[in-house]
């Protein structure tokens, strides 16, 4: 199975990330679904049944405060083939390392954490110029919110894109 750790979005943020996406300039491609919407912080990619469980074991090990943290600004991977439009939230660093360190016995550790939550993936787009005008032009207040907790999540592909599934979900303190 697919599976990754993360950090879910609340109802009341999404409602701004979605005004967000509405802002966006035309592409061929696909947005997040607001029900997907998620800052990703460790990607475990094919992880067998077997050991799932010792996954689970080691974050539970994780004790971490509550946090507040804030999509801050808009972003683009990568200006010459621009596939992912995406928003940073920031203090999300020392979790990510946090789960990185409970995880190296398992998996490698991440190279270079980019905490980032991607609103929209580009198939292709008319004018690659226009596209980054229009991008640096979209203005938003700061979007904060309170992590309260994280979550191993099964990632299922369909033919009408990603299905998330809770497989744990960890409190922070």
């Amino acid at each position: 199975m697919r599976a990754f750790v993360a950090i879910d979005i609340p109802q009341e943020v999404r409602r701004e990330i979605i005004k967000i996406q509405a802002a966006l300039p035309e592409l061929k491609g696909k947005k997040t679904e607001q029900e997907n919407l998620h800052l990703t912080l460790k990607f475990l990619g094919e992880v067998d049944e077997k050991d799932i469980e010792q996954i689970k074991k080691k974050l539970k090990e994780i004790k971490f405060n509550s946090f507040e943290t804030e999509i801050d600004s808009l972003g683009i991977f990568h200006p010459k083939l621009i596939r992912i439009v995406w928003l940073h939230m920031n203090n999300c660093d020392a979790l990510q390392k946090e789960i990185d360190e409970k995880l190296s016995p398992i998996f490698e550790p991440e190279r270079r954490f980019m905490s980032h939550l991607t609103i929209a993936r580009v198939k292709s787009i008319k004018d690659k110029n226009i596209f980054l005008e229009k991008i640096k032009k979209i203005k938003f207040d700061k979007i904060k919110l309170k992590v309260k907790n994280f979550k191993l999540k099964r990632s299922k592909l369909t033919r009408n894109g990603s299905v998330y599934e809770d497989l744990e979900i960890y409190d922070l303190v």
